[in-house]
């Protein structure tokens, strides 16, 4: 377990995200006034630890601090409440009501889509959320299944609980905006967005969107092998309306989708118009309601008023004008008449332009004026680098796949030439006892160089008579042959057995073999009673 702070402790992780890791923690006393739940010691909470990289940057906490009491101040039954804000250290934590339920894209992962009933009642409980929170000038900016918790009442129904939204009031900070192109997922992320323009309440309409054309669908309608492509496909395709969406929920999603955010419905709109898609698609629906339902474009109007995102990418700041520091009276108020200032130039003495500089200059210990210019060398070598493959006529016999290993003679074992018995070194007469006669050994003879194996000329393919080949010749010869041996062999059972007469007939194939057997041995019962007879009259004469 690890504390945070001094009225909150850990005990194990829920999930972890870009953003930041998901604890279930435990509060250990009641909070102070400065939280907006006290809560009561041994309650379960749920505390969102951001990254170091937010909790080191200094304009995320300053911003942090600011933004505290609009954070504390959401409350809707369909947004997770933020109950305290925790800074300690390099500790950056918000602690949040704690959700016994999956996430929405869990859920759709293990269960599939929703009908398109349940879709359109959830996506209005979410558009709800989404319309308080910009009542109070937030705007969400990563709305995804992912941050949308599914919480079961006691009677057994879900209800979406929306949540992240300090992560994106806190993603507007300018340290974080300048690492990042925008703050959201490629796959939910609106036009305005991807592109820098300035943003407004109309990202989460955008996201709200896509959110419901995945709950009917199962998959987002953009998709892509990379961020970028996905990103353009947000900016330059329309999205297909699939076979299982009614019309009436398909106006809805294609008006949320719009690339231009002043065509998008308000929140408040779109969860009206959401209820009457509902009652009017459902199997119970009376004419009225069908109607209304199908007429639901004349309920999505634009927000007149959208919430601004303060600081997003895109947002331009007001032109600040330099005092004015020149012009002879002394004065150093601005001047909005004063003339221009320009910078000095460099040039040659008279007043002449700088001459146009080709290439840069050369840096100091690179090679001399006569030399190449190192750019010049770094562009050849990337030219050269970057030159198409040349593709060339290659000669079959030299073409290793089509030519034959070439065999290697044999090694024949190398004969050594008779060496001549060496000179025996002079042996001194014998020495006295007692004296040491030093051994005379005949030095090491070196052992002849060896020949190199003669090498025999490599053989030449063999010539064919029919150079070209037919890929399947000799299986298609072998079937043919094997056709002929099969009618020619048919043909001789039709002619020398009785088949013909069986066939002619009607006869069954064991009625012929018996009838074949019959005659067999009727045949060998008149040979044994010819035989018979034979002997009768061979013995009477």
């Amino acid at each position: 377990m690890r504390p945070v702070g001094s009225k909150y402790l850990l005990e194990e992780p829920l999930g972890r995200g870009a953003t930041g890791t998901v604890w279930r923690a435990r509060q250990r006393e009641t909070a102070g006034a400065e939280a907006a739940v006290a809560g009561q010691p041994g309650e379960t909470v749920a505390i969102k630890v951001l990254k170091e990289e937010l909790a080191n940057d200094a304009d995320v906490v300053m911003r942090f601090l600011r933004e505290r009491s609009v954070l504390l101040r959401l409350t809707h039954p369909n947004i997770v409440r933020t109950r305290d804000l925790v800074v300690e250290g390099d500790l950056l934590a918000l602690v949040m009501d704690l959700v016994d339920g999956p996430d929405l894209h869990r859920y759709l992962r293990e269960n599939g889509p929703l009908s398109p009933v349940a879709a359109s009642l959830m996506t209005a409980q979410i558009a709800d959320a989404l319309a308080s929170s910009h009542a109070d000038g937030v705007v969400h900016r990563d709305l995804k299944p992912a941050n949308v918790l599914l919480k079961t009442d006691a009677d057994g129904q879900m209800h979406p609980m929306l949540t992240d939204f300090g992560i994106a009031r806190l993603a507007d900070s300018p340290g974080l905006t300048r690492t990042h192109e925008f703050v959201g997922t490629p796959a939910y992320v609106a036009p305005e967005s991807a592109e820098g323009r300035p943003q407004t309440s109309a990202v989460d309409i955008y996201g709200a969107g896509i959110l419901l054309y995945e709950l009917v669908t199962g998959r987002p309608p953009f998709a892509g092998g990379t961020a970028l492509e996905v990103l353009h496909r947000h900016l330059s395709e329309e999205p297909r309306r699939p076979t299982t969406v009614p019309e009436p929920l398909w106006t809805v999603i294609e008006r949320c989708l719009r690339k231009e955010p002043s065509e998008r419905p308000s929140a408040q709109n779109l969860a009206r118009g959401l209820r009457t898609v509902a009652a009017g698609i459902g199997v119970h629906s009376n004419a009225a309601q069908v109607d209304a339902a199908l007429g639901v474009g004349a309920l999505l109007a634009p927000d007149p008023a959208p919430a601004p995102v303060p600081g997003a990418p895109g947002a331009s700041d007001a032109t600040q004008v330099l005092p004015n520091t020149g012009g002879g009276s002394g004065s150093s108020a601005y001047d909005p008449a004063a003339a221009t200032s320009v910078m000095p130039h460099t040039g040659q003495p008279g007043g002449t332009a700088d001459p146009t500089a080709v290439m840069p200059p050369v840096p100091p210990g690179q090679p001399a004026p006569e030399e190449p210019h190192p750019w010049q060398t770094q562009l050849r070598a990337a030219r050269d680098r970057n030159e198409q493959t040349q593709v060339q006529y290659l000669d079959p016999s030299q073409d290793p796949l089509r030519r034959r290993p070439q065999r290697q003679a044999p090694q024949q074992p190398q004969q050594r030439p008779p060496q001549r018995p060496q000179p025996q070194p002079y042996a001194p007469a014998p020495q006295q006892r007692g004296q040491y006669a030093p051994q005379r050994y005949a030095p090491p003879q070196a052992p002849p160089p060896q020949q190199p194996p003669a090498q025999r000329p490599p053989r030449q393919p063999r010539q064919r008579a029919n150079p070209m080949r037919i890929p399947g010749l000799g299986c298609l010869k072998g079937c043919l042959f094997s056709v002929l041996l099969l009618i020619v062999a048919g043909w001789l059972i039709w002619e020398l057995t009785p088949l013909q007469d069986w066939v002619a007939q009607g006869k069954g194939y064991w009625d012929a073999i018996g009838d074949g057997i019959s005659t067999v041995t009727n045949w060998i019962s008149e040979l044994g009673e010819a035989k018979d007879t034979a002997d009768r009259i061979g013995n009477q004469q």
